[in-house]
């Protein structure tokens, strides 16, 4: 075993070659099932991405009320899953379905990593600079289209993000040379920068001005659209993250938005950044690794 419970994904080795080995579950978050599916694989995808591989096989666990829906829609959301496995190279061989009183899927995904190349969430250096690879906002976005105050069409633009596969971040950040990387989903920016630096001597500082926002997140967030996880989320961090003096709830509970199928926070040496300027991956630049004592500082 090269990498155990604790990180993204395991690692181990087969032969001489490292298998990385995930699995993520999810309730909907859009309304129509394939799209769901292709979300759900792809949020699936993104702790071997996040590992620094690729992944090959992938294995659905659903979970399905039978007496509320009819079978096509577990069709749908198994086509869609299908169909962003495509787009990634990887291929469905399984799964298993139960009964359920909602509907939930996810995916079971084996993949392979260069074992010199392992990305890790612990490894950071101070003098890195930190790197975000997709916009906040997702789940603020969803709880009000379940609200009812957005529609499919208003959060169209969140859609297309939780639809783009890791991949070709996790590429550019291995050929930049990351000391550290993580997917960021449901314990939303500063959870998962937290578990980055948590028992460390090293700080993690986060310039909130410089975090990229999807569009209409802040208009939802003060019509009382945040999901619950974000209040979870942000009463973990009660003393573990320190913000600046007049620093909102609302700023707070959106640096603690759990992301569905969000972007990578990778840490890098600063001269590793004209390695994404290069590349065509959307990134942002939003803090910097210090010395310290396993805190997030938000400034």
């Amino acid at each position: 075993m090269l990498v155990g419970p604790g990180d993204d994904a395991g690692v181990h080795l087969i032969a001489g070659q490292a298998v990385v080995e995930t699995v993520d579950v999810i309730t909907p978050v859009v309304n129509d099932p394939f799209t769901f599916g292709a979300i759900s694989a792809t949020n699936s995808m993104s702790d071997v991405y996040a590992m620094g591989g690729w992944p090959l096989t992938a294995l659905a666990v659903a979970g399905f009320p039978s007496c509320d829906y009819e079978p096509i829609v577990l069709k749908e959301i198994i086509r869609g899953a299908v169909a962003a496995l495509k787009r990634a190279g990887a291929v469905l061989i399984g799964g298993h379905s139960f009964e359920d009183n909602e509907i939930k899927f996810g995916l079971s995904v084996t993949g392979i990593v260069d074992k010199d190349n392992i990305l890790r969430v612990g490894g950071a250096v101070a003098g890195d600079v930190l790197i975000l690879t997709k916009p906040l906002g997702i789940g603020i976005l969803t709880t009000a289209l379940k609200g009812g105050k957005l529609s499919d069409a208003d959060i169209s633009h969140a859609v297309k993000w939780m639809l783009t596969l890791n991949e070709a971040a996790a590429v550019v950040a291995v050929g930049a040379g990351a000391t550290a990387c993580t997917d960021v989903t449901g314990f939303g920016l500063l959870g998962h920068a937290l578990n980055m630096v948590i028992g460390t001597d090293l700080d993690f500082v986060i310039y909130n001005d410089r975090v990229p926002v999807l569009e209409r997140v802040n208009e939802m967030i003060d019509a009382g659209m945040v999901p619950e996880g974000a209040y979870h989320n942000l009463r973990y961090l009660d003393g573990k993250v320190e913000f600046p003096a007049g620093f909102t709830e609302e700023h707070k509970l959106l640096l603690s938005d759990p992301q569905t199928s969000g972007g990578l926070l990778i840490a890098v040496k600063s001269d590793g950044v004209s390695v994404f300027e290069k590349s065509s991956v959307f990134f942002t630049v939003i803090g910097k690794v210090e010395k310290g004592s396993g805190k997030v500082n938000v400034a």
